[in-house]
């Protein structure tokens, strides 16, 4: 994958045009208990999330919810977002992103693809992404390429929906950015790679890394 220069995480607002993907769907089987609902800063670790979308200031944002669905909606202010509601979660989260897809709208120029169980990310990473998407060249997908690895958000051109749309499995996603190599844009990301939430352990690193920032 081509680098993209360095450049300076802007203040500024996404490009029109742009939606956020939100992918929170998961049963949380690992950790035993929804982890969309464990309690994070004032909230809980969705809230997060959705905070960091909303300061993005994305012309959509679509969260897709699975497992645990009832619950995270009675418990999480959703406003401003459309729930894309994904029975099939157990089938990983390409089904989710799939499910959220075909709630965008039809003017929508590029998509940034969200974990809600990852708090960490800053809204400041998303617009060098989409930047980067923005070029002459016109690269198919940008990521994050953070100081030990590549990793989320990641932002996929319009043109590259139907594909995304069209993937199985869990790490389906990945899978197509390897196959896409050479029209993928690695974006220098300040920082190691965000922790996300699988486990206990995990959860307990993030509270901690939370504190740490505090």
């Amino acid at each position: 994958m081509p680098s993209a220069p360095d450049s300076p995480i802007p203040e500024s607002p996404v490009p029109a045009g742009t939606a956020a993907v939100i992918l929170a769907a998961g049963g949380s089987r690992r950790l035993g208990r929804p982890k969309q609902l464990l309690p994070y800063g004032g909230g809980v670790l969705l809230d997060a999330v959705l905070a960091t979308a909303r300061r993005c200031g994305f012309a959509q944002i679509v969260l897709a919810l699975g497992g645990s669905a009832e619950e995270v909606l009675g418990a999480v202010d959703t406003s401003g977002c459309e729930v894309a509601l994904n029975p099939d979660y157990d089938e990983g989260c390409s089904s989710s992103i799939a499910a959220a897809i075909a709630l965008l709208r039809p003017d929508t120029s590029a998509v940034v693809l969200l974990l809600g169980d990852q708090p960490g990310v800053r809204a400041g990473n998303v617009a060098p992404l989409l930047r980067a998407l923005a070029r002459p060249d016109g690269p198919g997908a940008a990521v994050c390429r953070y100081d030990d690895g590549v990793g989320h958000p990641l932002a996929f051109s319009r043109r590259l929906l139907p594909e995304v749309a069209s993937l199985h499995g869990d790490k389906a996603v990945w899978k197509l950015l390897e196959q896409r190599a050479d029209d993928v844009v690695e974006v220098r990301t300040p920082g190691p790679v965000p922790l996300d939430v699988d486990n206990e352990e995990d959860y307990q690193r993030v509270l901690a890394e939370l504190q740490g920032a505090g």
